[in-house]
This record gives C-alpha cells, structure tokens and sequence, in this order.
C-alpha cells in the first residue's frame, strides 16, 4: 500500500519560506497560498511538464511490467494467471481488504481524527484530493476498485467468470452481503456533503467510516474462507477473467489518460491561458480516475518498483514544492536503485511528484488555476 506522509500533513499549515535562485523568484512564499505569477511562470510550466512526463513513464512501466515482460521474465498478468489459482484469489482478495481499510480508516479517518481532537488545519492537509475537492469521487473510486475486482467487469455488470457469481454458487447469502456491503461502502461516502474537506467530521463521514469497516470485515472474514470450497478449476476462470477484463484494461486507461494529461500540460507550457488551465484540470480529472479505480489490486509490479507512491504520495511536501519551483532542481524527483518503502530519500523524491503534487499546480479552492 502506499506510504502516507502525515508527518508532512502535520507541518503544513505554516507559512514556508523559499529562497530563489532562479529567474523566477519567489521569496518569503506563504506555499499554501501560493498563486501562478507572470514572475513564476516559466518555472512553474516546466515543473508541471516534469511531473506529467514522469507520469507517463510510471504508467507505461506498470502496463508494460503487467502485459508484456516484468523484471527479466514473463509478463506478471501471465504469473498471476499461472500460479496456484487460491493464491491469486486470495491476492485479491487481500487487495480489497487493504483499500476497504485504507478508505476508512487513513483517508476519512486520519482527518476525522484530527479534526475531533482540535487539529481542524491539520485535518483539512491530511485531506487527500483537496486542491481539486475530489476527495468524496477518489474514495468512492476506490470501493469501485473493489466492486470490480468482485464482480469481474469494470461496468457494474456481474461476469459469468467472476468472484461473485463463484462465491453464489456456494453460498449465495454471502455473495448478497459483499454486494450490499460494497453498495453501502460507496453510497455513505459519496452521501458525505461535498466538499470532504468542508465537512471533514459529519455524520456522514463516520458513517462512510462505519460502512467501510463493515466491508472489510465482510471481505477479509467470511469471503476470505469461503474460497477455499470452491474448486480450482473455478478459480483459474475467475483470475482469467480479472487480469483480462479488470487489470489489464484499467492499466490501458491509465497509461492512455496519462499520456492525455501530458499533452494537455504541454499545450498549457507553451500556451498559457485559462482554457489551457481548465483543459490540464479536465485531463487530470479523467487520469485519476483508472488510477483510483486500480487500488484494489496494488501489489505486484505497482508494489514492487515503488509506482504506487511515485504516482500517488499523500500529503505533500508543499516547502519542497516551492524550493524545486524556484530551484529548478528536477532530479530531486527521482531515485534509484531498488524500492525501499523505508528509505526517507525516496520518499522525499516521491513527495514532489505525482498526482497530488500536479493537482496542486493545476487546482486551488475545487477550481482551475487562472493565469494573472
């Protein structure tokens, strides 16, 4: 899963301060409430262009790692496809339990937490998704993930190959209670009011809360030991039919939206303007959401080389946002070597790159960036 930075989110709040040392300079820069400038304008085009282009290669690698050849072998979807049938049911499975759990507990959770106990600014940056107010449409993408990855489509429809329609076959209570408890899961956080950052202690949001919880226990209890009756023969169809028609083709849109993303920062580089600003908004919005979609089944490749976080770090290192934007320092964006979940310099690298780290030079207050 990926790593949160909350000790970052406990930071911010602050008034940061960067000193420039390059043309565009920006000094004494209060990063919270950092605006595009005609003086940060160039920097703040190319760090754009850095982030998307990364971007893309993370999403090729992971497609390419899944479909085509991972390390120095076959392509992990054949791995998985060709491993012990029960263990990759159980992979999956386990998938579903971990972002039921991370939904519930870190990304409505941590916030609620500090919000009740008298950190309401700390809350509001451990809100993931809060520069664009996309919180509630992330975290009702990630039980999607979890829908999908049980009912073996990503359109809502039940395969006949899929989880559900195996776990029915012998015990169709049970296939009715992950149903109602994934339905119930996605209908308490999208009732949250929007924005989740507005309405960070709600009824609503201890309800999601509470469903969430109730969905994991669901998963990773019953479900978990009822696959262990169903025959292998059975399975193997079920983990088919998932790489194929849940996996591969939700990679397929992520690579494709991030390529879209990038084209549309690059156009905004060369051209600024405010349409230029809302297209980049558009094309993040329509990146995510495969990218939300697929955290059901973060392991493999996604896990291995670290994608996960490259991709989708959270909290921000907002102060090190500002020193790159005035630096120009890109390389402080990448590491090497093998993937180490522990090691704080990648994780540093991993805090100003991403998803989040574009959604801050892209949205402020739910809207597209304008051009002063």
């Amino acid at each position: 899963m990926k790593k949160f930075f909350y000790l970052s989110a406990l930071a911010l709040g602050l008034m940061f301060t960067a000193t420039a040392c390059s043309d565009d300079d920006t000094t004494d820069v209060d990063a919270k409430n950092l605006d595009y400038t005609p003086e940060n304008a160039s920097s703040w085009g190319n760090y754009m262009r850095v982030v998307a282009q990364l971007l893309v290669n993370d999403a090729t690698a992971l497609y390419d790692d899944w479909a085509v050849k991972y390390n120095e072998g076959d392509s992990y979807a054949n791995f998985f496809k060709n491993q012990d049938a029960l263990t990759s049911v159980e992979q999956l499975i386990d998938g579903c339990v971990d972002i039921a759990n991370e939904v519930g507990t870190a990304k409505i959770g941590d916030p609620y937490d500090l919000f009740i106990h008298n950190n309401e600014e700390k809350a509001l940056y451990a809100v993931e998704s809060w520069y664009s107010w996309h919180s509630r449409e992330d975290y009702r993408n990630n039980i999607y993930s979890i829908r999908n990855a049980y009912y073996g489509t990503r359109t809502g429809a039940i395969s006949e190959s899929s989880l559900s329609k195996a776990v029915a076959a012998v015990n169709a209570s049970l296939d009715t209670e992950v149903k109602k408890a994934i339905d119930d899961a996605a209908a308490a956080i999208w009732a949250i009011p929007s924005p989740f950052r507005n309405n960070i202690n709600s009824e609503e949001a201890v309800s999601a809360m509470e469903a969430c919880a109730t969905l994991e226990e669901v998963l990773k209890g019953s479900l978990k030991s009822c696959i262990e009756s169903i025959d292998k023969t059975v399975l193997s169809k079920v983990v088919a039919n998932y790489v194929d028609v849940v996996v591969l083709p939700t990679y397929a849109d992520l690579k494709a939206g991030n390529q879209a993303l990038f084209n549309a920062v690059e156009t905004f580089r060369t051209s600024p303007s405010n349409a230029n600003f809302k297209a980049c908004a558009t094309a993040w919005l329509t990146a995510r959401e495969p990218w939300e979609t697929s955290e059901a089944f973060l392991f493999g490749p996604v896990a291995d080389k670290g994608l996960d976080p490259n991709m989708d770090s959270w909290p921000l290192d907002q102060d090190g946002i500002v020193q790159i934007l005035t630096s120009g320092n890109y390389s402080d964006l990448n590491w090497d070597g093998d993937y180490d979940e522990e090691d704080d310099k990648i994780a540093g690298a991993q805090a100003l790159r991403g998803y989040h780290t574009l959604e801050y030079l892209i949205f402020k207050d739910g809207e597209a960036r304008t051009v002063q």
